[in-house]
């Protein structure tokens, strides 16, 4: 008669910790790590749950808890009248060896995201960062306060799945603000929130526009949808449209792209360069629109912003059929906030509720009604004529500061009575890449402006103008007057 195996000793599992709980847990996670460190091996019996629960002075119910975890995971085996026995072994598992980076082959779409993750990163807080609220005018304690009576109330914290175009009362909010601030014509149920503008744009690109179909894109025009063409969408036509001092060259375009399915715009405040696209263009863009059963993507990124005069109406409101209205409170707000929306004709109202739930299903839904409560309770409106005062300032601040300490023989500011930032131009030949290398070594944030353009551009940086004192303008200005120094020929 066969005696039965002996159990191992138990191994040396270090101690726990009893405040936190979930002691099964730990004793599993401890267990696997004994494993892995070959101090179980294959085949080695384990005590008793009883004996196990004795030595390290667990109840019994833990450790049968963990027993069972580990069988589930397939690192243990438990047989009636056999015990518990370890069956993982990592030797036994198949090692494979480490291939050398420049050996591993990544497909064309790999590269191309890769590249857009190189030229777009997040740059730090400093002078010049685009769109870092002022401190003095982030809605940080009211925001706060709302946020902690709405979730006291319940909506704040919903459960369950909500609804992919998001939660009634912000759309109800944004129908609101919407019409009276931008003279849109629209209806809560066209309206669809987005973590952001640049998911709305990617879900109505990907909506317009089958393979082989043609866009205008102003020419310099915005990274984010440049970048998206020559990533997910290479199978469409982006036909770069050259801006001039009226904003998109229309007439241009219908000599490119005369059937061309839709036009990117930022007609209040042209991304990067800052001029509104005149009244004249405007009337031309729709009625090529009407004419070719084309659509407008009217990016309207920081309308509201405007120093001098009410801010233009929105295109949306002369043509709401052919028009797709893009709208953000990231830059408004705070860039963590990822709240955007898309107002949609209502033929596609369907089709961006499709495409939205294969993205991400709906939006996240509690800052929703934060947002919402922020608008209906006039915050909003108090925020932004707030902005508006020292947004204004802090233009006034930095066009003296250039003024005072860089050569206009070797930059100028381009002329601008709107938005959250500036550009300002380099004397021709001169390196803006370069100037936004040395830029960030000497403690700036800076974005350069040719990358922006199809072809050879004009060199010249965006300057944000939120997030700083005066003083903090005034050096950092002198920093850059230093670094173009270093660079400019």
């Amino acid at each position: 008669m066969s005696r039965k195996a002996n159990a191992i000793a138990l191994p040396a599992l270090g101690a726990f910790d009893r405040k936190t709980g979930q002691l099964s847990l730990q004793l599993a996670r401890a267990l696997k790590n004994a494993i892995h460190k070959g101090e179980l091996k294959a085949g080695d019996l384990l005590p008793s749950t009883r004996s196990f629960a004795a030595a390290l002075n667990l109840a019994r119910g833990t450790v049968l808890e963990a027993f069972e975890q580990l069988v589930a995971e397939g690192f243990l085996e438990s047989k009636h009248g056999s015990g518990t026995r370890v069956i993982f072994s990592p030797a036994a598992q198949p090692t494979s060896k480490a291939v050398p980076a420049g050996d591993i082959v990544l497909s064309d779409s790999a590269r191309a995201f890769a590249r857009v993750a190189d030229r777009i990163k997040t740059l730090s807080p400093v002078p010049f960062a685009v769109s870092v609220p002022v401190g003095d005018t982030a809605p940080d304690d009211v925001w706060r306060k709302l946020g902690n009576r709405i979730r006291a109330r319940g909506p704040g914290a919903p459960s369950g799945y909500s609804e992919p175009q998001g939660a009634k009362p912000v759309r109800e909010a944004i129908c609101e603000y919407v019409r009276k601030s931008r003279s849109v014509c629209c209806t809560p149920e066209q309206i669809i929130i987005t973590s952001g503008t640049q998911q709305g744009l990617y879900l109505t690109l990907q909506i317009l526009l089958d393979s082989g179909d043609s866009v205008w894109v102003e020419d310099p025009g915005y990274p984010g949808i440049t970048d998206i063409f020559e990533t997910a969408l290479r199978d469409r036509n982006m036909v770069r449209v050259p801006v001039d001092g009226e904003g998109l060259n229309v007439e241009a375009g219908k000599i490119l792209a005369p059937q061309a399915k839709a036009a990117f715009v930022t007609p209040s405040h042209q991304y990067p360069l800052g001029m509104p696209l005149s009244m004249s263009r405007r009337a031309s863009l729709l009625e090529w629109a009407k004419a070719n059963h084309a659509w407008i993507i009217e990016d309207d990124y920081d309308s509201e912003m405007r120093y001098a005069g009410h801010p233009f109406p929105s295109l949306q409101g002369l043509g709401p059929d052919n028009v797709i209205y893009l709208g953000t409170f990231s830059k408004i707000l705070f860039p963590s906030l990822r709240l955007g929306y898309v107002i949609a004709p209502e033929p596609l109202v369907s089709a961006f509720c499709g495409a939205r739930i294969l993205m991400d299903r709906h939006p996240p839904v509690a800052d929703q009604y934060v947002l919402a409560s922020f608008m209906t309770e006039g915050h909003l409106d108090r925020h932004l004529r707030k902005m508006r005062g020292v947004y204004a300032e802090k233009r006034r601040v930095l066009i003296e500061a250039v003024n005072k300490w860089i050569d206009p023989d070797l930059a100028v500011l381009q002329p601008s009575d709107q938005g959250m930032h500036m550009v300002l131009w380099f004397r021709k030949g001169t390196d803006d890449r370069e100037i936004v290398h040395k830029g960030i070594q000497a403690g700036l944030s800076l974005r350069a402006v040719s990358p922006m353009y199809s072809g050879e551009g004009k060199s010249g940086v965006l300057l944000g103008l939120g997030g700083y004192t005066d003083e903090q303008i005034a050096v950092a200005v002198q920093k850059l007057n230093q670094v173009i120094l270093s660079v400019a020929v």
